[in-house]
């Protein structure tokens, strides 16, 4: 049956709870994530404090049908099948994701006092065409699968490296390590 409804709350054994389903609070999850200084229960519950309006009502022994309904939700209730290859970082590739976004949306998403996560996402799912985000996923793409670049994506690499690469994500304790050892490390 299709789901025409876009969710503002999820039950969890049997009791319903509101969710914040507004698409900056799923990509503040989504930076929480990829935090190296967390450690994956401290994820968790900072993704449980995000998502879900009242979470300190969530009794415990349902914590790990909450996480999981929360992330049924980020992922827009899908199953993707075996893992893929990363060729997204939601924080860092922000800047470049938010223009189509807006193209694809009629309007500044970033002036809206609120938009669903699933909305955001179906607007994402529209990007296409020649966008600098989509060259830089087309890239990430063809070089995740050993792909040869054609000459133009070549130079378009070279050119846009910093945007193609991953950024290194290093926690606070091994950030001082490399300043100790005089390593500049220009990641997170």
């Amino acid at each position: 049956m299709i789901n025409y409804q876009l969710p503002k709350s999820v039950e969890i054994a049997g009791t319903e709870y509101k969710i914040r389903s507004d698409y900056r609070a799923i990509l503040d999850i989504c930076c929480a994530m990829n935090d190296p200084d967390l450690e994956p229960s401290d994820v968790v519950i900072i993704a449980l404090q995000i998502f879900y309006e009242d979470y300190d009502q969530i009794p415990l022994e349902d914590w790990k049908e909450a996480i999981d309904k929360c992330f049924k939700f980020i992922n827009v209730e899908e199953d993707h099948g075996p893992k893929r290859p990363k060729l997204v970082d939601w924080e860092q590739d922000f800047p470049y994701i938010v223009a189509p976004i807006n193209r694809v949306a009629g309007t500044e998403i970033r002036d809206l006092e609120y938009l669903h996560w699933w909305t955001f996402v179906s607007y994402y799912y529209e990007i296409g065409g020649d966008c600098t985000f989509a060259q830089i996923v087309s890239i990430r793409d063809k070089l995740a699968k050993g792909k040869k670049l054609d000459k133009q994506d070549r130079e378009w690499l070279r050119d846009n490296n910093h945007l193609v690469q991953f950024k290194n994500r290093y926690s606070t304790a091994e950030k001082e390590l490399l300043e100790q050892w005089g390593i500049k490390h220009g990641g997170k």
